[in-house]
């Protein structure tokens, strides 16, 4: 019996699962079922990633505190994954004592160890908020594409990769005024002292061939150390010999694996050194996506060999979803969150898609909707489960729903699909999860060939034909109950069903080898339905904006003015230099104007459904700056920003075009 560990990336606490997450764990949870399947003694490990600057963000945001905003997205990312079955030993937290303690250790042992250096970095820092900006407190123009509004590590319209200092027209995110350089003492993970060890391991089998031709490719360009502290303000743990400075959270996260392990061990009574301080006893597998490499084939195993540390047996990677053909995208309606499809769908139909297109290899997954529909109607439902409905009917009418008392000759087939397994097993064992269904629906036909050519509906009609309609049906059933078996690792509800309908034990791999005989089976009932194309319409209904404009009401005649009347409005550009939530009200927020020669004015407007704050600071926008002061329960509001929409979410700011200035007169 192997012992084996399994994770998949930590989710970060800051947003909703969707349908990317879901082709990991997924893939994730249909391994370790069938490694339990197997009988191999098989543990699935995940938590939340808590830390950072954008849990920081939001939690401001939501007027919360950053451990009330994970504690609250915890749940509702384990009730998703719970949704699809997606089957943990554990889904912890890296806010969480043991990931504390673990990681000190790793930092620890790492600068006992000498691989730990200090030095002073050129940074932002805020002035006014007298802070220095971590990467997402900070805003500018991405210095290679000019896109505007970028966070200061990445830019969301190119991808490229840069430092905080090299955005141009940076701006603090929090108050909008422009940072200054200062200097700050960090901390470093020395890299260059695993390039040896990194490259052995590299090309020791644990990466796929591919995903280990690209690391070369960082070898090449020369391995940077790694900055691995923040200073504070920073939602995270404070490093014990640096006061004030904070691990990066890309130092902890990974840690969150062996934190998860290790409070599962407390529970269990098991021992943690068994699973990552020894590296002979269990087998540790790392589920990735391709977008995270370089942390967990560099970072992550050379921290762990500087720590002491077992290093990952493998580490799995594979490629994005589209949807359609497209990336997912809330704009295009293709950004579907695991609770949305749930609310819609059945969870075991996107299971089986998944499976039926996920490979070895780290290519994209295409989420084809049309397609989804043919194959989950034709293969699980056409092919599996008709197998068992045109055939355990006649059981129940003629032989009180008992088997045969020894299993009849049907020239082969069973052993066909006994032997069949064995193919099957090495394509689950592999990942190559799309050749396992390929092979199981190959199965599939061989067995509904078979019901077709006996019809069973024909020898119902001849009571001296009783025997062969008895044997007919428990060659079907025989069958149907060997491809479920194969099955269970991907539809785990489905097969349930299946083992009460068949009455029986619990699955295992090997209890495919004999057949089941002289038994009684429970009555029929529907086992899966088909996707019915009106609720995948309503599923992207549910993500798709309106295509068609809202037409406003006609103007009624007491609502014109004429041009004399609309002169003595004065609008002007204005610069959003802060914007916060107004606490007791829902829909409002509290925004700081810079109007140039008019100074700065404070405004309540009414778009807080639409518009994050850190969204719209630093933005400019239009004005209304002769309106009367108008005094609320909040404070006083001194004019009006113009929008357009309907209002709530579809509210839209009225922006002017590029050099425009604050304080200019709109004419």
């Amino acid at each position: 019996m192997r012992r084996i560990l399994v994770t998949s990336a930590l989710p970060y606490a800051n947003g909703q699962i969707h349908l990317g997450h879901l082709v990991e764990t997924i893939q994730t949870d249909i391994w370790v079922r069938f490694q339990k399947l197997r009988g191999h003694e098989c543990h699935y490990f995940c938590a939340d990633d808590t830390h950072g600057t954008p849990i920081m963000i939001r939690a401001r945001n939501e007027g919360i505190s950053p451990e009330l905003l994970v504690q609250r997205m915890h749940v509702e990312h384990l009730n998703d994954f719970k949704g699809f079955y997606i089957e943990f030993d554990n889904y912890y937290s890296t806010n969480t004592e043991e990931n504390r303690l673990l990681s000190e250790e790793v930092y620890l042992k790492n600068r006992t160890a000498g691989n730990i250096h200090s030095s002073t970095l050129r940074q932002a820092y805020c002035e006014k908020d007298q802070m220095f900006l971590p990467d997402r407190f900070i805003r500018g123009t991405c210095p290679a594409c000019g896109a505007e509004d970028q966070y200061g590590d990445a830019c969301e319209s190119c991808s490229k990769n840069y430092a905080p200092l090299d955005l141009k027209n940076a701006k603090c995110a929090l108050c909008g005024t422009k940072p200054v350089e200062k200097n700050s003492e960090h901390l470093f993970f020395k890299l260059t002292h695993f390039e040896a060890f990194l490259k052995t391991w590299i090309h020791s089998g644990a990466l796929q061939p591919e995903m280990a031709n690209k690391l070369d490719e960082w070898f090449l360009s020369g391995l940077q150390d790694w900055d691995i502290s923040r200073d504070g303000p920073y939602f995270g743990f404070e490093i014990p010999d640096a006061p004030g400075k904070y691990f990066y959270v890309w130092l902890d996260a990974p840690v969150g694996y062996m934190a998860s392990c290790l409070e599962w061990c407390k529970r269990h009574n098991r021992d943690f050194a068994e699973f990552w301080r020894r590296d002979d006893l269990v087998e540790v597998y790392h589920f990735i996506g391709k977008d995270i490499l370089y942390f967990h084939t560099l970072f992550w195993p050379a921290m762990l060999k500087g720590a002491g540390l077992r290093s990952p047996t493998s580490v799995f990677t594979h490629g994005f979803l589209t949807v359609n053909g497209q990336k997912m995208s809330k704009s295009r309606g293709t950004f579907i969150t695991a609770r949305q499809y749930l609310e819609t769908l059945d969870p075991e139909y996107l299971r089986y898609y998944y499976a039926a297109k996920l490979t070895a290899r780290v290519d994209d997954l295409d989420l084809q909707l049309d397609d989804f529909m043919l194959r989950v109607n034709s293969d699980l439902v056409g092919k599996v489960v008709n197998i068992a409905s045109r055939t355990a009917g006649f059981l129940h009418k003629s032989f009180q729903g008992r088997l045969t008392a020894t299993y009849p000759e049907d020239g082969g087939l069973h052993q066909q699909f006994v032997t069949a397994g064995d193919e099957i097993a090495e394509w689950y064992e592999s990942r190559e999860f799309s050749k396992a269904m390929r092979t199981i629906m190959a199965l599939a036909d061989s067995a509904n060939r078979f019901v077709e050519t006996k019809a069973p509906w024909t020898l119902a009609k001849h009571p001296e034909q009783a025997k062969e309609l008895h044997e007919t049906c428990t060659i079907a059933i025989n069958l149907f109950r060997l491809l479920m078996i194969y099955l269970q690792p991907v539809l785990p509800v489905m097969a349930e069903k299946t083992r009460k309908f068949l009455q029986l034990p619990p699955y295992s791999w090997d209890g495919r080898l004999q057949p089941l005989c002289d038994q009684t089976i429970q009555e029929f009932s529907h086992l899966m339905v088909r996707v019915d194309p009106k609720k995948v319409e309503a599923l992207l209904n549910t993500t798709t904006p309106p295509t068609q404009p809202i037409q406003p009401p006609a103007l009624s005649p007491d609502k014109i003015i004429d041009i004399e009347a609309f002169s003595q409005v004065e609008l002007r550009v204005a610069k959003i230099l802060q914007a916060e939530p107004v606490e007791g009200a829902d829909k409002l927020l509290r925004l700081t104007l810079d109007v140039g020669e008019l100074g700065q004015k404070n405004v309540f407007a009414g778009i807080r459904e639409a518009y994050r704050p850190d969204e719209i600071v630093g933005r400019l926008t239009v004005l209304v700056a002769n309106l009367q002061p108008r005094k609320m329960r909040f404070g006083i509001s001194e004019g009006m920003i113009l929008a357009a929409g309907p209002g709530g979410k579809e509210l839209f700011l009225l922006s002017p075009d590029q050099g425009a200035k604050p304080g200019m007169r709109i004419r």
